[in-house]
């Protein structure tokens, strides 16, 4: 017999789209935004904006962007239209959005949508593919562009249209909602098509981190899905935050990594400095700490909408799925590694040329005591 709860309210079906975020790291940075087309499409601005009450100043960074014409594809639940769009992020990366759209008759039916395959392929080969032909078509306009894109950052998001109805034609508030079927939503979270092997100490570590506006709109959070229940047009900003907050991971582990390459290439230049020079070194140091001070400020100014708290709220829980704060104490303190040393280096330097200016002084006082013993001789 299952273990399962009985559900209070029953919904005849749910619809909406499953939305997959792919963030790639191309490059140091674009030197300068393209125009015109891209891949053959029109490029154009971002644009969105808050849907709730917040204030009039709020400013939010608006990427460059592109629309693919849709593909018609075979899901897990029959035919689809797909549709993808493309950003350009102005620290060197792209974000690449697939939506697919759905009809269920259960909700833990959304399984079946996560590492999406069609008939002829799976989705992220394809996004892959996709993504080096954006790399290979910006190569003109990247700063230091990757050789080949790498596997990128995923995410995954269910957005189920809202007001949801019962069977008997009432309406159900999304809290109500979730408290019924936390069992099915970790589930769909986690990848489990077992919902009754999860504890509950996994079911509400999983589905604990959740906000909701209105009564009919709630959006959960975890490492690699989330859940949004709301009307379609008012799921815009909530994705576009959901965006943003997978290119910082994205760019973040890429920092990480070149810093990485950076602290290692400097202790070994410091070690063997002596043998050909320590100008080249100084120089070296000075722009690496220099070009990834100013990126990760830019990474920073990439998220200026905290004017809107309820959008605030949401980014601040991705933050903490995506431990957003640590990676920036890490990149952080590699940061401050190359600081000490870029100064011990400069302390060096500074040490040897005091030596040779009073090695100088000497020398010239010892040539003024032998000149003034010759004339004296004289």
């Amino acid at each position: 017999m299952s273990n399962l709860p009985e559900l209070s309210s029953r919904i005849p079906f749910y619809s909406g789209q499953v939305v997959y975020i792919y963030s790639f790291d191309i490059a140091y940075e674009f030197l300068r935004q393209p125009e015109g087309n891209l891949l053959g499409q029109p490029i154009v601005q971002v644009s969105v904006g808050p849907s709730k009450r917040s204030p009039r100043q709020l400013v939010f960074y608006r990427p460059n962007m592109i629309n693919l014409p849709p593909e018609e594809r075979v899901g897990p639940h029959g035919p689809v239209t797909v549709e993808r769009a493309v950003k350009l992020l102005s620290v060197g990366a792209i974000s690449i959005t697939v939506r697919v759209p759905f009809k269920v008759s259960r909700i833990e039916q959304l399984v079946d949508y996560h590492d999406l395959q069609f008939a002829d392929g799976s989705l992220t080969e394809g996004v892959q593919e996709l993504a080096e032909q954006v790399r290979k078509e910006l190569i003109p306009y990247c700063d230091r562009p990757v050789s080949q894109v790498g596997e990128g950052e995923a995410y995954t998001v269910f957005c189920i249209t809202s007001p949801l109805v019962t069977e008997e034609g009432s309406l159900l508030s999304a809290e109500a909602w979730l408290e019924d079927r936390r069992r099915q939503l970790a589930s769909i979270l986690t990848q489990e098509e077992d919902m009754s092997l999860l504890s509950e100490q996994e079911v509400e570590e999983t589905t604990s981190r959740y906000c909701s506006y209105y009564g009919h709109d709630l959006t959960m959070v975890d490492w690699d899905a989330a859940i949004i229940i709301n009307d379609p047009q008012d799921m815009e900003e909530t994705l576009y935050i959901m965006e943003l907050a997978n290119v910082q991971l994205t760019e973040l582990e890429a920092y990480d990594r070149l810093l990485d390459e950076a602290v290692m290439r400097s202790y070994r230049d410091l070690e063997s400095a002596r043998l050909r020079g320590r100008s080249p070194v100084m120089a070296a140091l000075r722009e690496i700490r220099i070009d990834l001070a100013r990126l990760s400020d830019e990474l920073s100014n990439i998220t200026k909408f905290f004017g809107d708290w309820h959008l605030a709220r949401i980014y601040q829980m991705l933050s903490e799925r995506f431990h957003l704060g640590d990676w920036h104490r890490v990149v952080g303190g590699k940061l401050n590694t190359l600081d000490s040393l870029y100064s011990l280096h400069k302390q060096d330097q500074t040490n040897r040329w005091m030596l040779v200016l009073e090695a100088t002084i000497v020398l010239l006082f010892v040539l003024d005591l032998i000149v003034l013993v010759m004339g004296l001789g004289k």
